[in-house]
């Protein structure tokens, strides 16, 4: 069995929880999360707590077991807390603005580029060059996060472009003229 697919899920009190077949449905103080099983896998709702089991024991199962748990974990910790995802531009002239639930980026290109939000997704600005996304879904925020930072990679020789707030930048060194 996979070591994280054994361990319970915790239920908290202000969550309920809908497990039909193949399909759960979360619900909680900031708004309610759906997905649909991996038919590998079914869930055991007891005692205020989650178990996920493999149908089967192949390795396909033990995988999904893992997958399975941490998905549904996310899934709770969203509608409870929800989740955050800090985004900073670097750059001379590099900046963002924000019209209700549109994103406005200058990167440096002859053209702005115009970027509309996934319903679910929120952001909130701290000057024009700290960007910080926030949703319950964990998955959606993560890839607009990764979406909106392929816009401008960060390159390695000055730094300029669109990393994550915890990303280090490895940088190199440039050219040198012959002294």
């Amino acid at each position: 069995m996979s070591r994280v697919g054994k361990k319970p899920i915790p239920i908290p009190d202000n969550v309920d929880i809908v497990y039909d077949g193949n399909q759960i449905l979360v619900k909680g103080i900031k708004g309610e999360l759906s997905r649909t099983l991996d038919p590998c896998v079914r869930l055991n709702i007891k005692d205020k707590n989650i178990y996920v089991e493999p149908t089967d024991n192949t390795r396909r199962s033990r995988a999904i077991q893992g997958l399975t748990r941490t998905l549904i974990g996310n899934m709770i910790t969203g509608v409870v807390r929800g989740f955050e995802r800090v985004l900073e531009i670097n750059g001379v002239g590099y900046r963002v603005d924000v019209k209700s639930d549109v994103l406005t980026f200058s990167l440096g290109y002859s053209h702005p580029i115009v970027y509309k939000l996934p319903k679910g997704i929120s952001v909130t600005l701290e000057k024009q060059n700290r960007i910080i996304l926030s949703g319950i879904d964990k998955e959606l925020l993560g890839l607009t996060a990764a979406h909106i930072r392929s816009f401008r990679i960060p390159e390695p020789y000055k730094g300029k472009g669109i990393k994550y707030a915890e990303e280090e930048i490895h940088r190199k060194v440039g050219k040198s003229g012959i002294k």
